[in-house]
């Protein structure tokens, strides 16, 4: 479809996310500007009145828009333009087309948290990423514990991934971004760690 399009910018919308009906005039805007490659909205959830789970993922939404996103966004360098709701500037598509469809990790291709690719190499080639919290969308969510793990397995593992592909980039970008990805990889970590040292503890004693 990218490689099909012929307009300045291109909308990648997840087949389940309800845009509010200014999203592409607010998201156009903010794109105006040559240097930026890519901008995300708002995302929310869109069944968040269904279950318990639905609706602290609503709440886990919104932090992550708008504080990590948001912050990430004062120096140009939005992490992961999330796949539900993000703009992206064609030229710049084109350009990082073949590394994105051929990305490999490991030695086997790769497949999963494309977004947060895409974002990776956009910020590599030079261009920023922004974030637009006006430009709501509402996705649907797991409403489920089974299915949500699995999906944070995921995108865990997409984190991981491309936190191997930034080190070379993070030096340039500002010391917030660094200690932000640093710590969205070592929380994790100490906490399963910290589960695990409790659990011994608590069968040694």
């Amino acid at each position: 479809a990218i490689r099909r399009s012929s307009g300045d910018l291109v909308l990648n919308v997840d087949s389940d996310t309800i845009l509010a009906p200014d999203v592409v005039v607010k998201l156009a805007l903010k794109m105006q500007d040559p240097a930026i490659g890519a901008a995300m909205g708002q995302l929310a959830a869109s069944n968040r009145h269904e279950t318990w789970l639905t609706r602290l993922i609503d709440m886990e939404y919104w932090l992550a828009c708008n504080e990590e996103r948001a912050a990430q966004a004062r120096f140009g360098a939005v992490m992961c333009c999330c796949g539900p709701c993000a703009m992206y500037r064609r030229t710049a598509l084109t350009m990082l087309l073949d590394q994105y469809e051929t990305q490999m990790f490991r030695g086997k291709r790769s497949d999963f948290g494309e977004d947060r690719h895409l974002t990776i190499l956009m910020l590599k080639a030079g261009f920023r990423t922004e974030y637009v919290p006006t430009a709501i969308a509402a996705t649907v969510v797991p409403n489920k514990l089974r299915p949500y793990l699995r999906q944070q397995l995921r995108w865990a593992r997409s984190t991981f991934r491309d936190t191997l592909l930034a080190m070379n980039l993070l030096p340039g970008l500002d010391r917030f971004l660094t200690l932000d990805v640093i710590g969205q990889n070592l929380g994790p970590l100490l906490l399963a760690l910290s589960v695990l040292t409790g659990l011994a503890q608590f069968a040694l004693t």
